[in-house]
């Protein structure tokens, strides 16, 4: 059960794979602006309660793998991490708001999620050994009754 967390309600393993681009999918994500996201992304998403597991950032796009509390939704940390980096950005490069394609969005819309869940084999043989558990209980109360 290591690859399991608690909270004080809960034992959850809810991972997620995210990828999300700059607008325009400009290769902007290099050099400094490339090292403040990728600190960024880690602070935001500890300040979030959720886990960095592995994080690429690259030119045109990033990919994240983060395991998230069941209280944190996806669509709330993505608002997060795309707002308060693209307003840090804006900031710190004020270059980057001057050029006209980039008005105040830094992140073009929407996103990619796909859950990273069990393998669908042992999920199959965890259901089907559940059944004949059951089963094998049920059977042995029965024998009990009078």
């Amino acid at each position: 059960m290591g690859k399991y967390k608690k909270l004080s309600h809960v034992i959850y393993k809810c991972e997620y794979h995210i990828v999300w681009v700059p607008k325009y999918r400009l290769r902007i994500l290099k050099g400094a602006i490339r090292d403040l996201v990728e600190a960024d992304i880690k602070m935001l998403c500890e300040w979030k309660s959720c886990e960095v597991q592995e994080l690429n950032v690259q030119e045109d796009h990033i990919h994240l793998l983060v395991s998230v509390p069941p209280k944190v939704s996806i669509s709330k940390l993505m608002g997060t991490l795309k707002g308060k980096i693209a307003i840090k950005l804006f900031k710190s490069y004020p270059k980057l708001k001057k050029k006209p394609y980039w008005g105040n969005h830094f992140w073009a819309r929407g996103y990619f999620v796909s859950t990273v869940g069990l393998d669908e084999d042992m999920i199959k043989k965890y259901v089907k050994y559940q059944e004949k558990e059951e089963r094998r209980v049920e059977d042995q109360q029965q024998s009990f009754d009078f």
